[in-house]
């Protein structure tokens, strides 16, 4: 079994593939405070049958936990996970000014968002940031935007107005609420509606001038977010829940059989 991690500033999501399927997975918060033997407890109680698994893969945007997620793996697991990193052979080509400065979650977005939706395609993640990831139709990384995540946003705004708390984020029954929580809800969710449709449009328009595209792009959405927001979303055709970590999966396997056939 493939144990595949995919490390978040707000939330770490640990999958367990079987060949291509995915068993289980769980979504947990990342605690930058982590020691290697909490992280074994961790997959210990999360994953019951961890003696089964036989590698795994790593897609980290937060350096301080990479090394913890690294050792735990040869601790406990006895493997040596891969890292994934833009220097990789990764079957899609990076145009970014600098390809080092894509982060591995956005990385794995490409390559699996390539490979199954085809190109174009854009990649809408729902996390700490909302990114936007364009892929060419020749499966070439062409770069994207970074936003401010939904629930990053709301909690600064809760945190600086004295007279605002938090809410749950659930669909408003109307877009003009008629009390401070709804009032909340209605900003927060269609305010990041209309970010996301906004910039996915002006994406398409400029993928139409500058790529002289055949067909449409694709738009698929993931994230812990992303089933509320597509609801409302115009743009956003499908939902992939775990996307990142299908790419993980799909870049080791690439990196095992290159080595196989080395």
């Amino acid at each position: 079994m493939l144990l595949a991690i995919d490390i978040g500033n707000t939330h770490t999501v640990l999958g367990i593939y079987s060949k291509d399927k995915l068993k289980e997975y769980f979504r947990v918060a990342s605690n930058h405070s982590f020691t290697v033997d909490e992280c074994g407890i961790l997959i210990k109680q999360l994953f019951p049958d961890y003696s089964k698994i036989k590698d795994a893969v790593i897609g980290s945007v937060v350096p301080p936990l990479t090394p913890i997620y690294q050792e735990m793996s040869k601790k406990l697991l006895k493997v040596d996970p891969l890292l994934v990193h833009s220097s990789l052979p990764l079957g899609i080509k990076i145009l970014y000014d600098d390809p080092s400065k894509v982060g591995a979650d956005r990385i794995a977005n490409a390559v699996a968002g390539y490979q199954i939706y085809g190109g174009p395609v854009i990649i809408v993640d729902l996390g700490t940031a909302t990114t936007f990831d364009v892929i060419s139709e020749k499966g070439e990384y062409l770069g994207g935007a970074i936003a401010p995540g939904i629930e990053t946003s709301s909690m600064n705004l809760f945190q600086r107005a004295a007279q605002l708390f938090k809410v749950s984020l659930k669909r408003p029954p109307k877009v003009i609420g008629k009390n401070t929580e709804d009032s909340l809800r209605s900003g927060i969710i269609f305010g990041s509606v209309g970010q996301i449709d906004g910039i996915v449009n002006r994406i398409k328009e400029e993928l139409k001038r500058e790529q002289k595209i055949s067909k449409e792009a694709r738009v698929i959405a993931t994230g812990g977010l992303a089933e509320l927001i597509a609801k409302e979303s115009n743009t956003i055709q499908k939902v992939d829940p775990t996307l990142t970590l299908d790419g993980l999966r799909r870049i080791f396997l690439r990196i095992k059989n290159n080595k196989k056939n080395s």
